[in-house]
């Protein structure tokens, strides 16, 4: 009841950012918007952020598996890598190529709990030879482990990037892997494997897509947002939805606020925290049913997207989780409220 009050006080803001999800935006600063839309973020929700449920080798919960791209790899990520096509220069190009290890060239704090990573590729001259909405998987296995942690992450450095490939990845305790990454000193040595293809896009797929996130999980979000504003020729509009504990846990908030100033008509981004700091202006709370509702594009709408990537609990609200990596599994939680249609969403 408080949420429905709150909303109808907010209509003529909710209004605005409707015609923003449903039609070309006007730009414009967002503090009028988030003045309405956070009493609303924060009138109820889940608690998804610090749900825990992958098992790691070590037998104790993973919470690496938050990372949406960080839960341990699938039998079939492991063994289903497809081969590429054009190899001239490529590292990682599938099919049974087997590991590759490649060298920690540096490393950059970027909050209490999250580190930049630049591994060098075996070349100057060498590309990753990953795709759009692609992904690398990481093995790592310690002197008391029984068998190796492997991970999939997506890098976020540039698919063209010659001679080097970047991670942001976050510690978890007792994640075995993301610890391990954390405890890397430049110079060594880690093996990856792939690339591990997601969603095939292809520019001007879709009129409009949402970026539903959480944590981590921005990780794909960000790769498939940066495509789409590099090339010219794609014209595809993007709405981001990212919701995080704290503001410091917000990550490359830099390069979104960058779009959103870059390209005001085509991409807009709303922030929700569970916890913010005194004078936040944005989102608080949780992502919510008249949250999403106000701000992404209509189930009506023909050719849009809607695209999630988060930790469990929050698949589990929002859209309801995979059952496999090949199997998409039911559209459930508050997208089919909503009435999207299983084939209006992914599931990184």
């Amino acid at each position: 009841m408080f949420a429905r009050q709150a909303f109808r006080s907010a209509q003529p803001l909710k209004s605005s950012v409707r015609r923003y999800a449903s039609g070309a935006s006007q730009g414009g600063s967002q503090t009028a918007i988030y003045a309405g839309l956070a009493v609303a973020a924060g009138a109820g929700g889940y608690y998804y952020y610090s749900q825990r449920p992958a098992i790691g080798s070590t037998g104790k919960q993973d919470p690496s598996a938050q990372a949406g791209k960080g839960a341990p790899a699938s039998h079939e990520e492991m063994h289903n890598v497809p081969a590429q096509a054009d190899q001239h220069n490529l590292v990682f190009k599938g099919g049974d190529q087997g590991w590759i290890s490649l060298k920690l060239d540096s490393v950059e704090q970027v909050s209490h709990n999250t580190k930049r990573f630049r591994f060098s590729l075996p070349d100057k001259d060498d590309v990753s030879g990953l795709q759009i909405t692609s992904a690398l998987l990481t093995k790592y296995k310690g002197p008391e482990m029984e068998k190796p942690a492997i991970r999939p992450y997506t890098p976020v450095s540039d698919e063209d990037s010659r001679g080097f490939i970047d991670f942001v990845i976050k510690s978890y305790p007792n994640g075995p892997m993301s610890e391990h990454l954390h405890s890397m000193e430049p110079q060594q040595r880690l093996d990856f494997k792939g690339p591990i293809p997601k969603y095939p896009w292809e520019p001007n797929k879709h009129d409009h897509i949402a970026l539903i996130a959480g944590g981590t999980g921005i990780t794909p979000m960000y790769q498939l947002a940066r495509a789409i504003f590099k090339n010219p020729e794609d014209k595809t509009k993007v709405t981001l939805v990212f919701g995080n504990v704290t503001e410091e846990d917000i990550l490359l908030k830099r390069e979104f606020e960058d779009l959103e100033n870059t390209y005001p008509q085509r991409f807009r981004a709303f922030y929700v925290l569970d916890k913010p700091p005194e004078g936040w202006t944005q989102g608080s709370g949780f992502i919510t049913k008249d949250l999403l509702k106000t701000v992404i594009p209509e189930p009506k709408n023909e050719n849009i997207k809607i695209f999630v990537c988060g930790p469990p609990g929050m698949y589990k609200a929002i859209s309801g989780t995979k059952k496999s990596p090949q199997d998409q599994g039911e559209l459930e939680g508050i997208l089919k409220e909503l009435g999207y249609s299983k084939d209006q969403v992914y599931k990184f």
